[in-house]
């Protein structure tokens, strides 16, 4: 997979500064990501009708994952944000592999679940293809595009950058995700999935959007107590 970025990225060649990925903070958001995902994996194999509105159980985590992916574009760098998603991508698929096995194993007589623990967890390697496509493709055009903005702008158009790397980000993610995993959670005609898009995407654009002050302020948080982060305070 590569290893994240270790050096700082020198302002002479670029305006964006960012610090080294080797600090108990990073290895802290990324074990985050990690479970966030694993676990919006799971609640997405069940489908959630609120109101008008067709989703899935997961719908309430995912967009954090989203959250903690700029805190690691825009504090740590691309390389580091790359090494992130191919990390995580990689856990989501190993707990699919521990579920197989999980359901694979003999039941003892006095174990009833079998039948409940196939139905919530047997269609979960489809999900997770559907979310690993997504959550990789997306994440990486997110972080891409974050980081780019940044070496344009430098510190300066923090909350624009969040927004915009956003935007693209869930698009492609929510489009993604939805065309593998509808026909999991019982999907099938046209109206009902441009539903399931749309909706997903409002609702995950929406909830960053939302949060922008608070990742603004996380992303502060880190850049001042990151030894390696030399940068001026930023100015949004």
């Amino acid at each position: 997979m590569g290893e994240p970025n270790t050096k700082p990225i020198s302002t002479r060649a670029s305006k964006a500064i960012f610090a080294t990925a080797g600090s108990p903070y990073f290895s802290a958001v990324l074990a985050l990501m990690g479970a966030i995902v694993i676990l919006s994996n799971i609640g997405a194999s069940k489908g959630v009708i609120i109101g008008p509105f067709i989703t899935d159980g997961g719908f309430f985590l995912f967009p954090l994952a989203y959250i903690l992916g700029d805190v690691i574009s825009e504090v740590y760098g691309l390389k580091a944000a790359r090494w992130s998603i191919l990390v995580t991508f990689a856990l989501a698929f190993f707990a699919v592999f521990a579920f197989w096995i999980m359901i694979q194993l003999p039941s003892a007589e006095f174990y009833d679940g079998q039948e409940a623990l196939e139905r919530t967890l047997g269609p979960i390697w489809q999900i997770v293809l559907a979310s690993g496509l997504g959550f990789l493709i997306g994440q990486l055009a997110n972080s891409w595009v974050l980081v780019r903005m940044k070496q344009r702008f430098g510190e300066r158009g923090l909350v624009g950058r969040l927004i915009g790397s956003s935007g693209v980000g869930e698009f492609l993610d929510t489009l993604i995700f939805c065309a593998v995993a509808a026909p999991v959670i019982g999907i099938t005609d046209t109206p009902n999935f441009i539903n399931y898009v749309a909706v997903g995407f409002v609702y995950k654009t929406a909830v960053e959007i939302i949060f922008v002050p608070v990742t603004s302020l996380v992303i502060r948080w880190f850049k001042k107590r990151e030894p390696s982060y030399a940068a001026p305070a930023p100015s949004v």
